[in-house]
């Protein structure tokens, strides 16, 4: 009887260690698959900055309707622009009430505010020296009176934007690294637990690639197994808030989400099958009393 249990008892074993690697690998990928849509969304997300940055360009109090008609057109028909606004001075007042928190007409008995027209540009005209040279351009429409843009911020943007995708960069290789690492513990911790096995099959005659051969072929499935479920989680994480990384991660680019479904295959497989190679190639090497250690 208990010849019979024993077996069923260390086949239970493997199999609840060969889950935990795969649990702890569709973890790993799963977070990697996140890193993965960072990245190749980084240029988007500082485009994304970049195009929130603008000009308010504040009208003179006599300009006719007709004539900001034609200016918001001929600004549309523009390269750089990406979109225009028009704020009537009833608006800006609204607005300015609500940001003061108090009725300012009230106080002053009328309305100081002048009409104006917001203008977001395009991300690759959102530099300190294109802005330089757009504000002179705005300028000579004759219907603007003041142009107005935030010189430092744009500046402060531009440079956090470069900063932020170097320190990206560096982290992402760092965090690859380590997440590398945890899958290839996991699956020898999982190779370990078996060593006696791998020595029994030695014992009686089996060649390193029969014994080897088995491991690597489960391992790359529950590698595989492990990116599929990681990736099932990240999609239904990214389309269930896809509102609210609106403009981070962009929802419709499905070449996005297939290069990193592919990426998170390639990793699982590589990873799953190179460290249980090696992992199985180490006991292969070692004497049956250095298993003990």
């Amino acid at each position: 009887m208990a010849v019979k249990v024993q077996p069923q008892k260390l086949k239970k074993r493997i199999s609840r260690s060969y889950l935990t690697s795969t649990i702890s690998i569709s973890m790993v990928l799963f977070l990697i698959g996140i890193l993965g849509l960072v990245l190749l969304n980084a240029e988007r997300l500082a485009k994304y900055v970049r195009e929130n940055i603008g000009f308010t360009l504040v009208l003179n109090d006599a300009v006719q309707e007709s004539e900001i008609d034609g200016l918001m057109k001929t600004l549309s028909a523009t390269d750089f622009v990406k979109s225009v606004e028009y704020i009537d001075k009833e608006t800006a007042a609204e607005r300015l009430k609500v940001e003061l928190g108090e009725d300012f007409m009230g106080f002053l008995g009328y309305n100081p505010l002048l009409s104006s027209i917001d203008v977001k540009l395009l991300a690759d005209y959102a530099t300190p020296e294109k802005l330089v040279v757009l504000e002179k351009k705005f300028m000579e429409y004759p219907q603007v009176k003041e142009v107005l843009f935030q010189r430092d911020m744009v500046n402060i943007i531009n440079e956090n934007v470069k900063k932020i995708g170097i320190i990206l960069v560096f982290f992402s290789g760092l965090l690859l690294f380590i997440f590398s690492a945890l899958i290839n513990n996991t699956i020898r911790i999982s190779i370990y637990s078996q060593r006696f096995i791998i020595n029994t099959m030695l014992l009686v005659g089996a060649t390193n690639r029969f014994i080897r051969n088995p491991f690597v072929k489960r391992s790359v499935t529950y590698g595989i197994a492990g990116a599929l479920a990681a990736n099932v989680l990240l999609f239904i994480l990214m389309f269930t808030y896809s509102q609210e990384l609106k403009g981070i991660v962009d929802t419709e680019d499905y070449k996005i989400f297939a290069v990193v479904f592919v990426a998170d295959l390639l990793i699982g497989v590589l990873i799953s099958w190179s460290s249980t190679y090696f992992a199985v190639n180490k006991f292969l090497r070692l004497k049956f009393d250095e298993l003990f250690y």
